[in-house]
């Protein structure tokens, strides 16, 4: 089994680690009412898609 010769430092560990990040969600506003929805969504406040009512 493979074991490192040497410790792995805090900046190494950290550079290879710049690249997990979290990622806001695409967050469009709604054409009806205005509030935030995720895209390609139904809209959670109206109930609204694309300009139709769906949800009541």
């Amino acid at each position: 089994m493979a074991v490192p010769f040497r410790r792995t430092s805090k900046t190494r560990k950290r550079m290879r680690r710049t690249h997990f990040k979290l990622e806001i969600p695409g967050m469009v506003k709604c054409d009806n009412c205005g509030e935030y929805k995720l895209s390609h969504r139904v809209c959670p406040s109206c109930g609204t898609y694309k300009g139709q009512k769906v949800v009541k």
